[in-house]
């Protein structure tokens, strides 16, 4: 995803002399391409991920569009106060771009794992926060991203990340993208999960049990009048998310359901319990956390096996 994200900035800012890339002596192997290109709208200011952000702030000030550039714990956390205090106070477009989010960078420990990002920055007033499940996806939300003239915190995956089938790119504000049709249940996913949703759903269609798929990228602060409608179109709904419950994914769902008094039964995915412990791979620590697909299908499973049966017309 983040040679998705560079490709696509080199490419748009081609014809957009606005673009401007920032990172904080992170990204070699990835930025290079675009620091080549354009070497006068591209700037490396050391390890000084504060420092990044207020420049960000200066350069948005004078009609520029930065997008700052870090591992998303460092993008988000590190420069929290920065972000608030500079791009959401003065409602500037400046785009924090957090790298490998989640456990993307395994083994290297809880200093590297970002789980309260998304619920962090969405918690800060006109603040967009945004992870795409795929490359595809990715270049459709930077672009989308210079349509608008808000603060945004992107999420893209550190590397590898798999095209998800049926996705084909697609990205709306607030509004959920359908990829798999079902009665059943509704994965809702935001990020990475995308992928083991999709296969959590294939091992239901096993069992005999029909699950919807859906992708959130978008995670706004308040319900959207078009997740409201997916989800009262289910009986029961599952949240996927590479982060904390608290504040996330879970938490929209949670809001639209109570709010609008639907009849969708809410189960939530993600991660709990304390930041230490041991560590490994990514896709140990996902099944660690119950957010490997056979975890989400079991999850699914016991849940649909426990509620009632539809009344009959």
């Amino acid at each position: 995803m983040r040679n998705a994200l560079v490709d696509q900035l080199r490419q748009l800012a081609r014809e957009d002399a606005r673009i401007f890339l920032l990172t904080a002596d992170l990204g070699w192997s990835v930025v290079e391409s675009f620091a080549g290109e354009f070497p006068d709208r591209f700037l490396n200011v050391g390890v000084a991920e504060q420092n990044m952000a207020g420049i960000a702030t200066g350069l948005a000030m004078l009609g520029y569009r930065p997008f700052i550039y870090s591992i998303a714990n460092f993008a988000a956390l590190r420069c929290f106060e920065q972000i608030r205090n500079g791009p959401v106070l003065h409602r500037l477009p400046v785009c924090v771009v957090g790298i490998g989010g989640g456990y993307a960078y395994g083994a290297a420990g809880p200093s590297h794992h970002a789980l309260e990002d998304l619920a962090a920055l969405r918690a800060l007033p006109g603040m967009r926060v945004v992870a795409p499940a795929d490359p595809a996806q990715t270049r459709t939300v930077v672009s989308a991203v210079l349509r608008q003239e808000d603060p945004v915190y992107l999420r893209v995956g550190k590397g590898g990340n798999a095209a998800v089938p049926g996705l084909d790119g697609r990205f709306a504000w607030n509004e959920p993208a359908i990829i798999r049709e079902g009665t059943d249940i509704l994965f809702l996913a935001t990020g990475a999960m995308a992928l083991e949703s999709l296969a959590a759903a294939e091992l239901l269609a096993a069992r005999g049990l029909s699950a919807s798929v859906g992708v959130m990228a978008h995670l706004p602060a308040e319900p959207t009048p078009e997740l409201v409608d997916i989800l009262r179109g289910h009986r029961a709904v599952l949240t996927a998310e590479e982060g904390t419950l608290t504040g996330g994914l879970s938490s929209l769902a949670g809001q639209a359901i109570a709010r609008e008094g639907l009849a969708c039964r809410l189960l939530c995915a993600g991660v709990t319990g304390r930041l230490a412990g041991p560590v490994g791979s990514r896709n140990h620590m996902l099944q660690r956390q119950g957010l490997d697909a056979a975890s989400l299908a079991a999850m699914a499973a016991a849940r649909l096996n426990q509620a009632p049966a539809a009344r009959a017309a």
